[in-house]
């Protein structure tokens, strides 16, 4: 029963530890952010009267004098963001006007975007990685390419697929593309061209076809390669449509934060960091579920 209880904690602790590292946070975050205490010492009635003209102060429930949240110039605190995320999630399927759409519309933009890109670069990437690691000619003659191309950064294509497409959309998806297409493909490149030969010879020992040994032995195989390139291509993809966003003025989260920020409502540019961060999260947590089922370790 001990041993029970036991292995029971232990499997709650880290969700426990996380729990506690976020209401630290919060507590850490909310202290550092609120608004100070206003001293009235020194001030005569029209002197009070003039910083409440103004702005800079305002009566709380008791008519006592407190400073005006919005003139303080400081990080919003959790519970403004809260309160701005509540306004967001009251109606996020809603178009009230030509740029002023719910959060779950700009969310659903910017999953197009990111998956229309990310998918058709992994189809072209895993099939030029697998035939370039299944060639050792080809993999030496075209490493040297694709390790130049693969370091710049998505962004710094966007002038020039701007000006070739003419299309802010288009463009926007092709930026995702290059950000996921070079990890994928060196990675499926290099696990293909690595797979234990072992493997191949059991494949020629039991005469599979080449179409068979592809499915069977190589896909297989390198399928711990490829996942770890789309892992890292999906970050990297995630990372460029935000900003491609931005600079596109392209409906969508990156667009949000750009607009909330143009605003001055920091409240909103920390919301749609957020909102980025949590689909990020699902995204990639639905993406490892799916590693787990075609992938394997080794014993």
């Amino acid at each position: 029963m001990t041993m029970n209880k036991l292995t029971v904690g232990s499997k709650y602790a880290p969700y426990l530890l996380t729990l506690l590292i976020l209401g630290v946070f919060l507590m850490i975050w909310s202290s550092l952010t609120r608004v100070p205490k206003f001293d009235p010492s020194g001030k005569d009635e029209m002197a009070l009267m003039m910083l409440e003209m103004n702005g800079d102060i305002i009566r709380d429930e008791n008519d006592n004098f407190v400073n005006n949240p919005d003139k303080i110039e400081t990080i919003p605190g959790p519970e403004k963001v809260y309160e701005k995320a509540k306004e967001e999630f009251k109606a996020p399927f809603t178009e009230k006007g030509t740029n002023d759409h719910g959060i779950g519309l700009l969310v659903a933009y910017t999953l197009e975007r990111f998956l229309t890109g990310f998918l058709a670069a992994t189809v072209v990437a895993v099939i030029l990685g697998m035939l370039i690691g299944m060639s050792k000619f080809l993999f030496t003659a075209l490493n040297p390419f694709i390790q130049i191309l693969k370091p710049v950064s998505p962004l710094a294509w966007m002038p020039l697929l701007l000006y070739s497409v003419k299309d802010p959309f288009m463009t926007s998806v092709l930026v995702v593309f290059m950000a996921s297409l070079w990890p994928t493909m060196a990675n499926t490149a290099f696990g293909v061209s690595n797979i234990k030969n072992d493997y191949l010879r059991v494949g020629q020992m039991v005469e599979l076809g080449w179409f068979q040994r592809f499915w069977k032995v190589v896909l297989p195989a390198s399928a711990p390669a490829i996942f770890a390139g789309l892992r890292i291509s999906f970050g990297s993809a995630l990372v460029a449509v935000v900003p491609a966003e931005m600079l596109l003025g392209e409906l969508g989260v990156g667009y949000l934060s750009w607009i909330e920020w143009n605003n001055l409502d920091i409240s909103g540019v920390i919301f749609a960091i957020l909102v980025v961060g949590v689909v990020g999260f699902i995204l990639d947590w639905g993406l490892q579920k799916l590693a787990s089922r075609f992938t394997y370790a080794e014993s």
